[in-house]
Formats: C-alpha cells, sequence, structure tokens
C-alpha cells in the first residue's frame, strides 16, 4: 500500500526531528564553567548522590564536585595518576591508574586496592576508561600514551587492548584489533558495549555475551573519542572536538562547543542526574539537560 504524505505533515515531521535535537538541553540553559585552574581534567564519574568526581591528572588528584553547593574540593592527593573512574554499587571508585598501569579500587574511607596489576606477568601500557557491568564485572582500555613520569620508554605488551575482568577477578582480552582504544561505555541493560578507537577516529559497538566477552563488532560512527556516556534515550556523547551527540542508530544529532582545544571526557551527575559535566583541559563545566545519564 503506497502512503501519502502532504506537504503539512512532512513539515511538521522534518519540524519535530530538529526540535528533537534541541530538547536535549534545557530550554534556556548555557554551558557553565565551574572552574578554569587545573592543568588537564579527566575521568568524571558519578556517585548515587549526583556528586561528580573527576582528575587533574599532571597533579595526581581526584576532585570532587558537590551537587549540594557547587564547590570543587581535592577528594584524594596521590592518586595513582588517574585517569578514568566510575563507581561501583558500594560506593567504590574505580579507577585507570595510569602511574603504574594498574586498576585500583578506591573505597569512601580512601583506601585503596589494586585489582590489576599486570596481564601475565607483563606491564600493562596504560590503563585509560573503564565500565562497570551489572554484574560487577568490568571493561577497560590500555592505550599507550608515553607518560613524562614514567621511566619506561617502551611497551611490554604490543597490543593496545581492551579488558575484561569478571567478578572472580580473573581477566582475559576481549578486543585486541584497535588501532588506540580509549573511550568506553556499556547500555543499561548490559546488552552492548561501545569503545571508541581514538587513533583510527572511529567508534565501534560490540554485542555482550553472558560470560563477558564481546562479539559482533559494528562500526557506530567514524568519529573517535576519548571519554564518553550514554544517556536514557540511549544516545551516545563522545568527545574530542567538544561534545558530539549521537542517536542509538549513529546518526549525529547535537554539537556542544566546548571554548577549549580539546574536550576530554564528559558524564552525567547532579541531583536528577540531568547535569551534563564536561571536562576539558584546564576547566570543567556543567550544562543542565532535559535527558539523563544511565548506570545498568
Amino acid at each position: 500500500m503506497k502512503l501519502n504524505f502532504s506537504p503539512f505533515l512532512l513539515l511538521v515531521f522534518i519540524l519535530n526531528s530538529c526540535n528533537s535535537q534541541k530538547e536535549l538541553i534545557k530550554e534556556g540553559q548555557e554551558l557553565k564553567r565551574i572552574s578554569n585552574e587545573f592543568e588537564f581534567t579527566e575521568g568524571p564519574a558519578s556517585d548515587a548522590e549526583g556528586n561528580v568526581y573527576f582528575t587533574d591528572q599532571p597533579n595526581n588528584r581526584i576532585h570532587k564536585w558537590s551537587v549540594g553547593d557547587g564547590s570543587v574540593s581535592v577528594f584524594m592527593e596521590e592518586a595513582g595518576r588517574a585517569n578514568g573512574l566510575y563507581f561501583d554499587d558500594d560506593g567504590n571508585l574505580l579507577t585507570a591508574a595510569d602511574e603504574n598501569s594498574e586498576i585500583w579500587k578506591i573505597n569512601p574511607e580512601k583506601e585503596v586496592e589494586v585489582l590489576v596489576e599486570s596481564y601475565q606477568g607483563n606491564r600493562l601500557n596504560g590503563p585509560n576508561d573503564l565500565w562497570i557491568a551489572s554484574d560487577g564485572g568490568f571493561y577497560f582500555t590500555d592505550p599507550y600514551y608515553q607518560r613524562d613520569y614514567w621511566e619506561r620508554t617502551k611497551k611490554e605488551i604490543e597490543e593496545e587492548r581492551v579488558y575484561y575482568v569478571n567478578p572472580q577477578g580473573e581477566i582475559s582480552i576481549v578486543v585486541d584489533d584497535l588501532v588506540q582504544p580509549n573511550g568506553i561505555i556499556g547500555t543499561p541493560d548490559g546488552k552492548t558495549l561501545y569503545i571508541a578507537d581514538i587513533g583510527d577516529n572511529k567508534t565501534y559497538s560490540y554485542k555482550i555475551n553472558p560470560d563477558g566477552s564481546l562479539s559482533d563488532k559494528k562500526l557506530f560512527t567514524e568519529l573517535g573519542s576519548d571519554g564518553m556516556t550514554i544517556d536514557n534515550q540511549g544516545n551516545l556523547y563522545l568527545t574530542g572536538n567538544g561534545v558530539t551527540v549521537f542517536d542509538k542508530s549513529g546518526k549525529k544529532i547535537q554539537h556542544i562547543p566546548i571554548d577549549k582545544d580539546w574536550t576530554a571526557n564528559v558524564t552525567f551527575g547532579g541531583k536528577d542526574n540531568q547535569t551534563l559535566f564536561i571536562t576539558a583541559q584546564q576547566a570543567a563545566y556543567t550544562l543542565e539537560m532535559n535527558v539523563k545519564g544511565v548506570r545498568w
């Protein structure tokens, strides 16, 4: 059966499509810079109350943005040169501790447990970003960026991989065919994992299997990303040149410009989980949204 649309209905459809893009951001809201006094901000992660923790990696600190009054304080010094962060269900903060290429778990009392320190006796390249699944297992990316605070000058593991650590603490390789994996985030239903290959300027989706392995690799978009996040509509937020938002089909629907040369990471936080929190070089920003962040 052939369907005929009047020019009026077609115009309404086009306008609604355009409006749906604008509706991501709350009406009248603009980007708010909360500070411009850091060296390089990274790894924002929201706790259960909506406070956002983020890193200033060159200064080896983790900071806390408080949801109540919007203040910023130092949560932890000597933070292992932490990069990506993510909270587990028990309020522990998992960190990609780049200083010695480890994964840390920091409990609310700031006690540190090293969860991953090597792979088959070899030092990891430099854990960069991570995502925790609903069963407590987690995935992390392991690119190599030579750091000026390292004594080493070459890799012990040639491949720049993505690893999975199951709830029993066993580590396995799940992706080893990317140029330089970086940002990583999963969907709340636990079925899909997105991984950005920043070295090849692409982002892929994968099916998460019951055993934690990945399959069904698909190109999501020809744009890489540093950190990234996802909202409750299934939209994916990529970083680099500001924040670029794609719907679940891979269609670009929004670009949020940031007045810095590089935007490193993004997450949702705030009282209702509707505050987009963005880290970019020396600064951190917030933007009030209509959509919400998600975990599982």
